[in-house]
């Protein structure tokens, strides 16, 4: 058993790992490079679709190798080696960033499409931790404190990089503020690396086996196993289609604003900062919210709120009450993403967290594949559609967006709708009174 003074340094490298991860999420996906690579590298309402693709092919790769990788973090022991690797990918691949310039639109999707990966596949690990800090009971406070700090992070970051775009600006200033950002989440992530340590022992190989052969074979006897379990399945398939709309959502706001509002660099950065503030109070009041509660009940209001967001969004024709929808926005979303992957804790074996957190990947970055996607075409072609009517570039451009932002609404209500279905008490049941998920039976 750990020691309750080893239990707080274990939880504070978790949550210092979120503080500079989030710091990647702030920057790169949504503040700084959505906004210079759509309109400095590409332009246009191209710039759009390539985003959008550039985020999906990422996801996709890491829908493909999540479940895999996951399984053979269980079977070995190495959760945090396979941590360390995407993490070093992620942090080496942002900084890289910084020599993508106008024109650079093969370079600019290449390293994004690799940080990305890094980022999205380091958090199936860092994910499946969870349950080694934090008993069943302590998930939904442990991951929305976590997400509380994380999201602190980002503004942090953002508050480092502000100064620089606002008294000196540029293309360059903008560059330099991504080898920041890896820097700071290079440091962040250190301590769940010095301090954490993984309690998983390794199981020997059987023999004629090898660690990807075993993977497979894990991977194949946890689908077996979850088909069995109506309501996850149930609640996994919800999840992938909700999650869907927050994830556009997250990698469009940028884009959004400088469209339909001419934000620049310094007022995305401004929006962002607003955005992740209250991101720290959803996180916290969605935590406290889910002991009382339960976590469908609490997840089903934030995802609601989404839903609002959505419809004042595309409503919106001033700057300033973008501003306030961003601030809403951000305060749902950490409850719709927190909640979630709470979920995922408590139904998972701890012995086989990684592979069901894989899942878990599997869902999130499959949707994110298709989301971002459908956005991308539905924004440019809509946009190349209204200019063949006859409308200037810049307003089908901007009605583009909107009809863009409507496809966010499709997936956040379907995904309500299909969480609604779920039934919690069978969830409650999914876990035995000894704290051992029935997905173990097999």
């Amino acid at each position: 058993m750990l020691g309750a003074k080893e239990i707080k340094r274990y939880r504070l490298a978790w949550y210092l790992y979120d503080f500079g991860n989030s710091a990647y999420a702030a920057v790169v996906l949504l503040a700084v490079y959505a906004a210079y690579f759509k309109g400095e590298v590409v332009g246009g309402a191209e710039g759009t679709r390539l985003w959008g693709l550039s985020v999906g092919i990422a996801m996709l790769v890491v829908a493909v190798i999540s479940p895999i990788l996951g399984a053979i973090a269980d079977f070995s022991g190495a959760k945090k080696r396979f941590l360390l690797f995407f993490t070093v990918m992620a942090c080496t691949f942002t900084a890289l960033l910084f020599f993508v310039e106008k024109g650079d639109i093969v370079k600019g999707m290449v390293f994004f499409i690799l940080a990305e990966i890094g980022y999205r596949s380091a958090q199936v690990f860092y994910n499946s931790l969870l349950p080694e800090i934090a008993s069943p009971a302590e998930m939904g406070r442990v991951s929305g404190a976590g997400w509380a700090i994380g999201s602190a992070g980002g503004v942090v970051c953002l508050f480092i990089i502000l100064p620089l775009i606002m008294f000196i600006g540029g293309s360059f200033i903008i560059r330099l503020s991504l080898v920041i950002t890896a820097v700071f989440f290079a440091l962040s992530s250190l301590p769940i690396f010095l301090w954490l340590k993984e309690r998983a022992e390794p199981q020997p190989l059987p023999k004629g086996e090898n660690y990807l052969s075993m993977g497979i074979k894990r991977t194949l006897k946890t689908v077996r196993a979850t088909r069995n379990f109506r309501e996850f399945v149930k609640f996994v398939v919800s999840f992938l289609i909700y999650n869907d709309g927050v994830i556009m959502a997250l990698n469009f706001a940028a884009i959004i604003g400088a469209v339909l509002f001419g934000m620049n660099q310094q007022d995305l950065v401004i929006f962002v900062i607003i955005v992740q503030v209250t991101n720290v109070i959803g996180a916290y009041v969605f935590g406290l919210l889910t002991e009382r509660m339960g976590n469908k009940e609490a997840l089903m209001i934030s995802i609601i709120a989404m839903i609002i967001c959505i419809v004042l969004m595309f409503f919106t024709q001033t700057r300033t009450f973008f501003y306030f929808v961003g601030a809403l926005a951000g305060f749902a979303m950490a409850g719709v993403q927190s909640l979630s992957r709470t979920m995922v804790g408590v139904l998972s074996p701890t012995e086989q967290s990684a592979e069901f957190y894989g899942f878990f990947a599997v869902a999130g970055r499959t949707s994110s594949f298709i989301g971002p996607t459908v956005y991308g075409w539905v924004a440019a072609e809509m946009a190349l559609l209204y200019e063949a009517q006859g409308m200037t570039a810049i307003v089908a451009e901007q009605l583009g967006q909107r009809a863009g932002i409507l496809s966010i609404g499709v997936f956040l209500i379907v995904g309500l709708v299909l969480l609604g279905l779920v039934d919690t008490r069978a969830i409650a049941n999914a876990v035995s009174s000894d704290g051992k998920n029935l997905m173990q039976a097999e």
